[in-house]
């Protein structure tokens, strides 16, 4: 038994998902808000723009120790522009679908993004409302740190090492790991290969999700058509 099927083989509590490059893309929104907050601040855009993803706004802010910004107006002021500018979101290929198919009682969204700007998001995709959702207003240390899967786990009752976490940005990898949990990486929106010990899929095509509630989640390749 490779390791693939040797995973396939797991049973889990719960599954808790990251939002953005994930379940759904909003890359282009995302860099056409942030691209023109950089430009106005004069920051290189090249070196900038791939460090916003998968952590809060307030964090990226904040740590570029930008003098005269205040990060709590400016990261407001970028939410606003987020929850206008949707064009271009969309699903992660078989998410609706995938996520759909969960016990509506056994997973949960865990995101950086607020909590407004993640409804908008979600439903700018098409995708269902998560029956849980830990956002960036829930927890006082953000990703990397691994208090928001720590606070999905406990919202379930479930025990973190029996959480399988699908996520695409090494701040969220790094999160997941730190709470205990088994990560699978999304990688539709890796523009180049992700250097991870753990499973890389593309999508969630070919992926289904078989459930009892005496055993558990497993996840399970579709049958060939």
């Amino acid at each position: 038994m490779n390791f693939h099927e040797h995973f396939l083989s797991r049973t889990f509590d719960a599954v808790l998902f990251d939002m953005d490059g994930t379940i759904l893309t909003s890359i282009k929104a995302t860099e056409r808000v942030w691209g023109a907050w950089g430009l106005k601040h004069g920051l290189d855009l090249d070196a900038f723009l791939p460090t916003i993803h998968g952590v809060r706004a307030i964090d990226t802010i904040r740590k570029l120790n930008l003098p005269g910004v205040d990060a709590d107006v400016e990261a407001a002021e970028i939410m606003r522009a987020e929850i206008e500018d949707t064009d271009g979101i969309e699903q992660i290929a078989g998410a609706a679908d995938f996520l759909a198919s969960l016990p509506t009682d056994r997973w949960a969204v865990v995101t950086s993004a607020p909590r407004a700007l993640a409804e908008r998001r979600i439903a700018a995709a098409g995708l269902p409302t998560p029956p849980q959702m830990i956002t960036a207003e829930d927890v006082e240390k953000g990703k990397p740190q691994p208090d928001c899967f720590l606070t999905a786990a406990r919202r379930l009752g479930a025990d973190p090492a029996r959480c399988l976490v699908f996520e695409d940005a090494p701040a969220g990898i790094t999160a997941a790991e730190t709470a205990g949990c088994v990560v699978v990486v999304i990688s539709a929106t890796h523009r180049h290969p992700l250097a991870t010990h753990h499973i890389q899929i593309a999508d969630y095509n070919g992926f289904q999700v078989s459930s009892e509630r005496s055993s558990g989640i497993r996840l399970e390749r579709k049958p060939a058509d």
